[in-house]
């Protein structure tokens, strides 16, 4: 079995790559060519933290993938200087289960979740978007930010944290780096964030919205990745409403994405007001954006199709370049 680093996997996985990955992943799942359960949600309430499990299988045409991760989110971690998230993913042989790798699982989550902002919003934001705001200077703030910037030509990046020092943070070391500009900004309020931009990346742990909505501009997409639980949300109903509303799964989506769910109950929107799936969008079934004036809104709660396709690209890399550390059982 190969065991392969969070340095293996970056460097198996650039974002382009990502993001074709994660296409993919989205396109056998909308075409009804992926096994995908609801994840299974075991909390461990003295710690405030929770430990997900996501089993996923893909048999696309051409493409077979199995594979496990196991995903541990504990918000008190970064007081332990800590990260809050951490993972290992599972690659089983499709055709025996037979285990091939066992990867570093925080990594390839952060380069998934960021690509599958990055699919969004190469299908969904305007051509012209400049300006990206990022909400969370975290580890998948970092990534979010990498993945727009790989697919749309943004000049200028706002990032907002409650804890301005991890917003400082995030510009001083984002500021240039791979496809970033160097023009990193710490927006003083979520309100300067989101003025003039044309993206906006949420990631955050929130349980209520992270700017007003009455501060959008026209015509900007959201990519709301950090409300994962119905109790949590980062989008203001408001903005909700009146969005083009596109999930990466409708099941997922509406068993855990809070900023559908608090809305739902509330009576401002329907379970049918999600206009598609992404794969639906990318396979071309359904219409994407229609208009320069519309507001989009992607709202992804992660489905471990994403870790399936994107660990297949990982261990691919990985084998041709002799990447990793090689174990017997």
């Amino acid at each position: 079995m190969l065991v392969l680093t969070a340095a293996d996997v970056r460097k198996a996985l650039p974002m382009r790559a990502a993001i074709a990955a994660v296409e993919e992943a989205y396109r056998a799942l909308s075409a009804g060519e992926a096994e995908v359960p609801l994840r299974l949600s075991l909390p461990v309430e003295p710690h405030e933290g929770v430990s997900l499990f996501m089993p996923a299988y893909v048999h696309a045409e051409g493409e077979e993938a199995l594979t496990v991760k196991v995903v541990s989110v504990f918000p008190r971690n970064p007081a332990r200087g800590l990260p809050t998230i951490f993972a290992a993913v599972l690659v089983l042989e499709a055709d025996t289960g037979r285990p091939l790798a066992l990867l570093e699982g925080g990594t390839l989550t952060a380069l998934r979740t960021g690509a599958a902002s990055g699919a969004a919003t190469k299908a969904l934001a305007r051509p012209d978007s400049r300006v990206l705001a990022v909400f969370g200077a975290g580890t998948q703030g970092r990534t979010q930010a990498e993945a727009v910037c790989t697919v749309r030509p943004i000049e200028r990046v706002w990032v907002y944290d409650v804890r301005r020092e991890q917003a400082e943070a995030f510009a001083a070391e984002m500021a240039g780096w791979g496809p970033l500009p160097q023009d990193v900004r710490v927006a003083a309020t979520p309100e300067e964030a989101v003025r003039e931009a044309d993206v906006i990346c949420t990631a955050t742990i929130a349980t209520s919205p992270v700017f007003p909505d009455a501060a959008l501009k026209p015509g900007v997409h959201i990519n709301g990745i950090g409300a994962y639980t119905p109790e949590m949300a980062e989008v203001p109903p408001e903005t909700v409403a009146r969005a083009l509303v596109v999930v990466d799964s409708r099941q997922a989506a509406l068993a855990e994405a809070g900023d559908l769910i608090q809305p739902i109950h509330a009576g401002r929107i329907t379970p049918e007001h999600i206009h598609a799936e992404l794969g639906e969008i990318l396979l071309g079934r359904k219409t994407g954006r229609t208009s320069p004036e519309q507001v989009t809104f992607f709202k992804s709660v992660g489905v471990a199709v994403q870790d399936a396709m994107a660990a297949q690209a990982v261990l691919r890399r990985a084998q041709a370049e002799g990447l990793g550390q090689k174990v017997s059982l």
